[in-house]
């Protein structure tokens, strides 16, 4: 098996189904609202790379790599990124793939990576790979493949060197020339297909206070649009911090927010600006705050940590896209 839906997997899956995939099951199973999704187990980009022998061509040019001249491991990055983009997708695999995403019965999917070491005690992978919004049937294929090959990008290549995930045993591996990824490269990767929020509202909850590390408070980020302005930091969110204990708002810190990433006509997404009149008014209501707050109080309580959690307000509803540990608590 190739995928598996988020049903089917649970927290103890990171290993097949990467941080993203993993944690997407769990809160399946506990009764989270999680849009409905399945994940292309990191075995199936092992059996890409099996069946076009690429493993072999990827190895060697692994095996080139000096870190300490960032030429060398851009020309790396470059060119096994080429390589995976040029090569089709196996007829077997795309089936399997299509397959899935039809009994998804979306008109459009978030295609997301996930590191099958993200989140781990080494090193959290969180932001490291790729993510694709708004993918159609038309070109699910081609962003599984820039999935894929995002575990190859400049910055991933150095996270995983200066995080020092290669063991001597992969370094070992690398020297000897094995064609397996999987034996030389210390992260592999698999692919969370989700149901595509359109987002009116979105942002991203700490359940222990980043910057005070409180634990008896929580902070939640809200901007209009896609979470993907909030988290790749292009936008200014508004912030509520909440007492946990009774789930009061103790401070409400309202940003003016001039433009947002939204769906485009097509595929993909695009910044539109925020009308006027709502530009800087309070994005979630102090009824929201609250049910939001209790939802994710929920999370950390099921997973016993501290979680940064993604969020995203369709049409009234509430529906979490992502919970992690949250990695720079002291």
């Amino acid at each position: 098996m190739f995928t598996k839906t988020f049903k089917e997997l649970s927290k103890k899956d990171v290993g097949i189904a990467g941080g993203k995939g993993a944690s997407l099951g769990e809160m399946t199973r506990v009764g989270i609202p999680v849009p409905p999704g399945f994940v292309i187990l990191a075995e199936a980009f092992d059996r890409f790379l099996e069946e076009t022998d690429l493993g072999v061509e990827v190895v060697s040019l692994l095996k080139k790599i000096n870190y300490k001249d960032l030429n060398s491991v851009d020309a790396a990055s470059y060119q096994i990124r080429d390589l995976i983009h040029d090569v089709p997708m196996p007829k077997d695999l795309a089936k399997i793939f299509i397959s899935e995403l039809k009994k998804l019965k979306a008109s459009y999917v978030a295609v997301r990576s996930s590191a099958t070491a993200e989140d781990s005690a080494v090193a959290s992978w969180a932001g490291e790979l790729e993510t694709y919004l708004n993918t159609t049937e038309k070109n699910l294929l081609e962003n599984v493949k820039k999935c894929w090959s995002s575990l190859f990008t400049q910055r991933a290549l150095f996270y995983a060197f200066e995080k020092q995930v290669f063991t001597k045993k992969h370094q070992q591996k690398i020297r000897a020339g094995t064609s397996k990824i999987k034996d030389s490269y210390p992260v592999s990767v698999a692919v969370v297909v989700q149901k595509m929020v359109q987002s009116e509202i979105s942002g991203v909850t700490f359940t222990t206070h980043p910057v005070t590390q409180d634990s008896n408070q929580m902070v939640i980020e809200a901007g209009y649009g896609l979470g993907e302005a909030i988290v790749s930091g292009q936008i200014t969110p508004d912030a509520y911090v909440i007492d946990k204990r009774d789930f009061s708002i103790i401070d409400i810190n309202i940003s003016d927010q001039s433009r947002m990433i939204v769906k485009k006509k097509s595929e993909g997404v695009e910044w539109k600006p925020v009308v006027k009149a709502k530009s800087a008014k309070q994005k979630l209501s102090g009824q929201q705050i609250v049910e939001l707050a209790k939802l994710c109080d929920k999370l950390e309580k099921h997973y016993k940590q501290p979680q940064d959690i993604e969020w995203a307000l369709e049409k009234g509803k509430m529906y979490i896209t992502q919970s992690r540990p949250i990695t720079t608590l002291s």
